[in-house]
């Protein structure tokens, strides 16, 4: 058994070695990938081994989501909703964007895990990974287009997003109502 082990050690060893040397032409774009939080290097070559290096294959990010089956499904006629689970793409992707998206629900004070919480508490866990992982799925596609870091917005930045529209849905409803809305701020 230690023999068999010993060999498996060795067999991850070498192919990692092959790996390594296989996705040295894309150690930018890995790195960047890799400033996601929850994306560590294997996530990063696996997340671009399954989606490819060049991003004009997929016309918007909607459209990698769509292929990677990471977007819920839309099913409704005369008025009844069915199932909206997400539908079958690549397994591999899929299982590394869950991972990664597990681990950024743990972090701290990001985007992502303000993200995963807030849905979390309306739909449960499972909706909110997938959630997260769509959002990880989306931002990787921005990401390796415009070759641009990951930038991070912050836990507040839902909090903030929601006070601005919902701000808007007011005014918005007022004038639908026949009314002239100017805002300004109260000060003390």
């Amino acid at each position: 058994m230690l023999e068999l082990a010993d060999r498996l050690d060795a067999d991850i060893v070498n192919l990692s070695a092959r790996i390594a040397q296989l996705m040295e032409p894309y150690a930018t774009l890995v790195e960047l990938l890799c400033t996601i939080p929850g994306v560590d290097r294997r996530s990063g070559e696996v997340i671009l081994a399954e989606m490819g290096p060049d991003m004009a294959q997929f016309p918007s990010a909607s459209h990698l989501a769509s292929w990677a089956g990471i977007c819920p499904g839309q099913r409704e006629s005369a008025g009844k909703r069915g199932s909206a689970k997400t539908r079958k793409g690549s397994r591999w992707l899929r299982a590394t964007l869950i991972q990664c998206a597990r681990a950024a629900a743990r972090s701290k004070a990001t985007h992502l895990s303000e993200r995963y919480r807030q849905i979390m508490r309306r739909r449960g866990d499972k909706k909110a990974i997938v959630a997260v992982a769509h959002d990880i799925l989306v931002a990787a596609w921005w990401m390796l287009t415009k070759t641009q870091p990951y930038q991070e917005l912050g836990a507040d930045a839902l909090h903030t997003r929601s006070d601005d529209q919902v701000r808007r849905r007011a005014v918005a409803a007022l004038e639908r109502l026949g009314h002239s809305v100017t805002l300004q701020p109260i000060t003390d």
